[in-house]
């Protein structure tokens, strides 16, 4: 159970990662016009603020990194719920393709988290 919470929770660590890069150094070219439906113009009136999140979604992908390599189910817990958030509020206010992109595969590794974190107080009693 661990494992695959482990599991989980790397993949989404990975795809935030992919989100940096798309947002960060991608944002204002035609890989990332065409997967964030944007025209030049647009791209390029939003090119800072698409840097902004690719940041943020760095931090995320940081903090689930750092609650891996750590073991800590305390952080992973509390990242993976930013995850949801952000992927929730996403959902709602910019694209409903987010909230099963970003939130779904989030929510599921904190179920799996979770799971795992209280299979393993159970063993040790």
């Amino acid at each position: 159970m661990k494992f695959l919470a482990n599991a989980l929770t790397l993949l989404v660590a990975i795809a935030h990662i992919g989100i940096l890069v798309l947002e960060m150094f991608f944002w204002n070219h035609p890989v990332g016009q065409r997967i964030f439906a944007m025209t030049p113009e647009v791209a390029a009136s939003s090119e800072v603020l698409a840097m902004n999140q690719g940041l943020y979604n760095g931090f995320l992908a940081a903090g689930l990194f750092w609650g891996l390599l750590k073991d800590r189910v305390d952080v992973k817990v509390f990242f993976l719920g930013c995850v949801v958030i952000a992927g929730v509020f996403g959902g709602l206010t910019a694209k409903t393709s987010i909230l099963f992109t970003q939130g779904l595969p989030a929510l599921v590794a904190l179920v799996f988290v979770l799971a795992a974190a209280r299979q393993s107080s159970r063993d040790l009693i």
